[in-house]
């Protein structure tokens, strides 16, 4: 998974709508994979999801590989 995952992390470095990508291993459960993700917009984070890449690595080889997957989505406070 690791090795499948840092693939993905340099596909989508390289998107235009990328603002940063990065993808955190648990040191206490090496199982346990932490992914931050930042996009210029909305249609930046939908297009990233219709990647090729997204497609081929999330999808098709780490998602069957998942006991469970959370996400959620954040706006940014402002100051």
């Amino acid at each position: 998974m690791a090795a499948t995952l840092a693939k993905h992390v340099l596909a989508t470095r390289k998107e235009p709508g990328c603002v940063q990508f990065v993808a955190y291993r648990s040191k206490s459960d090496a199982d346990r994979f932490l992914l931050y993700e930042q996009y210029l917009d909305d249609a930046a984070f939908e297009a990233h999801r219709a990647s090729e890449h997204f497609q081929h690595y999330v999808e098709g080889i780490i998602a069957p590989l998942l006991d469970d997957r959370d996400r959620d989505t954040y706006d940014e406070v402002l100051p």
